[in-house]
């Protein structure tokens, strides 16, 4: 952005200490205006975070452009210079984005980067800084599903088309464009009640825009000296409202959906149009931005595990996050006095089917109800360990097709009951009882409720699994009819392979579950597995080589060995 600095061959005169300069001075305008931008927060849902979320942003774009300087710092080459600080910047905006307004965020001033950064000597610094602005408007509302005005959007969009008239003089410069779109961002800002009725009847501005004009303003300081406007100044004909006290949020979002989920996507840019138009059904506040097959994605959802199967559809999603809004919102605005102390953390209840998975549950810190066929816990029982753990929230894995629907019904009793104590049940529909031993590896109480369910319910779903057992009566099975004493072969809960040895059909079993690959085969011998486990170990390692093997003694009846592949 500065004019004072000679450009070199090709390159525009735009520096990068400019860039550097602005990105510092706009964390620290977002540090100080992040409480009040919170306050503004009632759209698209009020739980009062959209200023922390797009200060975390710009930190992280901070962060980034610093770190590529110092990679950077001695290159005689003004391109490399110039490019790879821009395009980390861009990048770590990208990752480090939160919430909706954050990613919108994000691509805003990734697009502005590659614009300044593709910038030539030939081009005036000024309709460098306006193409910067329109393609950062264009970029986000290409982004968002449904773009809503009173928002972000129309304050950039606003920004920019007044960027564009200022440039049109021949001795425009790049100051006289960030001033005008500053003052053209307040301006916008105080009409923004008048175009979206929530922000009305909260009697605010939107909090989005209003940090977006922070942002503006950082910049704008950059190149003149002039500090922000303050926030109480005249904006044209409006005043910057002061948000009502005591808004009730239920009155603002009753009828939205009650999770964001966010997660970062490895895919082909391709399949991001195709992604956004499938979170369009799911849910709203869709935004997914990004290129060169890395994507922030993020929706409001009733659905988290669809939205979050969408990405899997595509990519590979990661770094999931799942917020649940009314815990949010009443974390933040709560009066209340605190959750009782008998009501307290996280445990996992599980439904072990013989001794040995019983010490496996325990040693990975679950509350274990005995179980296994023949011998399925009640509704009661199960209701009893969930109430009598004494934590807030509790993860149920039933390990067992049938027992999934007695935890069902102990898990909403539980709630019905204890809600009012803050009390929060989550059944995981693991059918088997390696899918509850791959859940709860994965389990982490650490994290937040929504999150660690979905983490767990994603690696059980996953999990390939199998068993073998003996034929109790004649029958029809998928693999034809068996006899009393026939070996049996079970694939996904069918009965796939009939056969007359135990071992060659575990085998057989093992043989399928590999077909599509895997890293880790888990092996769980019951009480008469008579060394099945151990020919299977040898077979695995003798053809599968670079695939891990783990052996437990489950001591499960009925099922001579357990298997799974992850």
């Amino acid at each position: 952005m500065d004019e004072g600095t000679a450009p070199a061959e090709g390159r525009s005169g735009i520096a990068l200490a400019s860039v550097v300069r602005f990105v510092d001075i706009a964390v620290d305008a977002l540090a100080g205006a992040r409480e009040e931008v919170d306050a503004l927060n009632v759209y698209p849902v009020p739980d009062g975070d959209t200023g922390t979320n797009m200060y975390l942003t710009v930190v992280a774009a901070r962060d980034a452009i610093r770190a590529a300087l110092g990679e950077h710092a001695d290159s005689p080459d003004r391109a490399s210079e110039v490019d790879a600080p821009l395009a980390a910047m861009a990048r770590g905006a990208l990752l480090g984005a939160r919430g909706n307004s954050g990613v919108i965020l994000s691509e805003m001033l990734g697009a502005a980067a590659r614009r300044i950064g593709a910038a030539r000597a030939d081009e005036r610094n000024a309709v460098v800084m306006a193409e910067a602005l329109q393609q950062a408007s264009a970029a986000s509302y290409a982004a968002v599903g449904e773009p809503v005005e009173g928002t972000m959007l129309t304050v950039m969009r606003a920004a920019a088309a007044a960027g564009t008239t200022a440039a049109g003089p021949a001795d425009a410069r790049s100051s006289d464009v960030l001033t005008a779109a500053a003052a053209a961002a307040r301006e916008a800002l105080g009409r923004t009640p008048e175009q979206l009725a929530v922000l009305a009847q909260a009697g605010v501005v939107d909090a989005g825009g209003r940090g977006l004009s922070v942002i503006l303003d950082a910049a704008e300081t950059v190149l003149t000296g002039r500090r922000p406007i303050p926030v109480t100044a005249p904006l044209g004909s409006h005043l910057i409202p002061v948000p009502h006290v005591g808004q009730g949020a239920d009155e603002l979002s009753a009828d939205g959906p009650a999770y964001e989920v966010m997660y970062l996507l490895d895919t082909d840019d391709a399949a991001a149009p195709g992604l956004r138009e499938q979170l369009g059904t799911l849910g709203d506040s869709v935004v997914v931005v990004g290129r060169d097959r890395l994507w922030n994605v993020h929706v409001h959802t009733d659905d988290v595990g669809a939205a979050i199967e969408a990405g899997l559809a595509v990519g590979r999603p990661h770094r999931i996050r799942v917020t649940h809004f009314a815990e949010q919102i009443a974390q933040k605005t709560a009066l209340e006095a605190p959750a009782p102390p008998t009501l307290a953390g996280r445990r996992v209840v599980a439904v072990a089917a013989g001794p040995g998975l019983a010490d496996l549950f325990e040693e990975a810190g679950a509350e274990v109800v005995r179980g296994g066929p023949g011998r399925r816990p009640s509704t009661g029982e199960l209701l009893e360990a969930i109430t009598a753990c004494g934590a807030r929230e509790v993860v149920v894995l039933p390990n067992d097709e049938p027992t999934i629907r007695a935890a069902l019904a102990a898990a909403s009793t539980a709630e019905a009951d204890h809600g009012a104590e803050g009390l929060r049940v989550a059944v995981i529909p693991t059918h088997t009882q390696v899918q509850g031993l791959a859940a709860v590896a994965v389990h982490e109480p650490g994290r937040a409720f929504d999150q660690d369910v979905t983490e767990m319910t994603a690696t059980a779903r996953h999990v390939r699994h199998g068993a073998v057992t003996i034929a109790a009566r004649q029958a029809m099975t998928m693999a034809g009819p068996c006899e009393p004493g026939d070996a049996l072969g079970v694939i996904a809960g069918d009965f796939a392979v009939v056969g007359d040895d135990l071992g060659a059909v575990a085998l057989v079993v093992l043989d399928r579950l590999l077909a599509a690959g895997g890293e880790l085969v888990t092996i769980v011998s019951g009480a008469d597995s008579a060394g099945l486990a151990d020919r299977a170990t040898a077979w695995v390692e003798e053809f599968h080589p670079h695939v891990d093997v783990v052996v437990y003694d489950g001591g499960q009846e009925r099922y001579p060995l357990l298997m799974s592949v992850e």
